[in-house]
């Protein structure tokens, strides 16, 4: 075969290895605009339900390409996938009680931006988080502790805001938790500043449905 021939076919090979590797992803400003687009919809009570077809499970099989990373509340009253009218393998959710990080939860954030290359990480908070309420009161009940502790950095960052203590606290969680994702170092940190990844805070609204955007 010609050395040619032979040195540009070894090349594409090597490129397309490469690029399902490290996958380009959706550009984080246009996720974060189809997340805001479906979240409205939701709020109208128009949605349309994509990708929840026979053919989108099939075609699932062959391996997922979400275009954002949803870090949320355990509580029931807040799916992701509901909330921004999106389908199967849309988004990528990551959801313990409180939206709190740990290492399982960063190496989860990590995973979806290196190897499925997501852009867009939105940590959503919601009004009337137990697990918040449960910081701002201090409680003790075994393993929730775990989840209290995680939150008192939050608790004592808003409790001088005035207004309501547990809404104030899960505006503040949002935006600390964006924050250590954002400066989770090595991947995410550099991720952040070199490879066009956002991570924005957001709230959600249970009467209303309404998702906005804090920063």
């Amino acid at each position: 075969m010609n050395r040619l021939v032979l040195f540009t076919l070894c090349f594409s090979l090597t490129s397309l290895q490469a690029a399902d590797e490290h996958p380009a992803g959706m550009p984080a400003d246009k996720a974060l605009a189809m997340l805001v687009q479906g979240n409205d919809r939701y709020v109208a009570h128009r949605e349309t339900h994509p990708d929840a077809t026979l053919e989108r499970r099939a075609e699932l099989t062959k391996g997922q390409h979400p275009y954002a990373i949803v870090v949320g509340c355990a509580d029931s009253r807040v799916p992701p996938e509901l909330v921004f009218d999106a389908g199967l393998g849309d988004l990528f959710v990551i959801r313990e009680a409180g939206n709190v990080v740990d290492d399982v939860v960063l190496g989860s954030v990590e995973y979806a931006v290196e190897h499925l290359g997501v852009k867009l990480v939105m940590v959503l908070g919601h009004e009337k988080c137990g697990a918040v309420t449960a910081a701002v009161n201090h409680t003790k009940e075994a393993h929730i502790s775990s989840i209290v502790k995680a939150i008192q950095p939050s608790v004592q960052a808003s409790k001088k805001e005035p207004g309501d203590a547990v809404h104030n606290c899960v505006l503040a969680n949002a935006k600390r938790v964006a924050g250590q994702i954002r400066n989770s170092q090595p991947l995410l940190g550099h991720a952040v500043h070199e490879g066009g990844l956002k991570v924005v805070a957001a709230d959600y609204d249970l009467a209303t449905g309404k998702v906005t955007i804090l920063e």
